[in-house]
């Protein structure tokens, strides 16, 4: 592989060919590489787990607006902090989809 360091010697570009920018060749099991390319990795991974959580809490406002129309708790029954951040949750949620509303989108994305 073919890299490209910044002024503190730190790999920024890697690429498969010799190119202007990338002229240093490293073996592709050089411990410089695989710390730049695990890196690169572990961002990829906590990009997806932030994700997952947004879509968790999506889950958990659903299962919580369940529990409330069965009648198995009342929005009282919640600590006040979580009565102030449901209510945050769902004034959102209707301004977001009233500027939704030509497209034919739902909050799901499902048209």
């Amino acid at each position: 592989m073919y890299i490209k360091r910044d002024d503190d010697g730190h790999i920024e570009l890697v690429s498969r060919e010799a190119t202007p920018d990338c002229k240093e060749f490293l073996a592709s099991d050089s411990p410089d590489l695989l710390a730049f390319l695990m890196e690169g990795e572990a961002r990829q991974g906590e990009a997806h787990f932030q994700a997952s959580d947004l879509a968790f809490v999506r889950v958990l406002e659903d299962v919580i607006e369940l529990l409330m129309d069965k009648g198995v708790i009342s929005f009282t029954d919640l600590p006040e902090a979580a009565q102030q951040k449901v209510m945050e949750r769902q004034s959102l949620r209707r301004r977001f989809q009233g500027l939704d509303l030509v497209s034919g989108v739902d909050d799901e994305g499902v048209i």
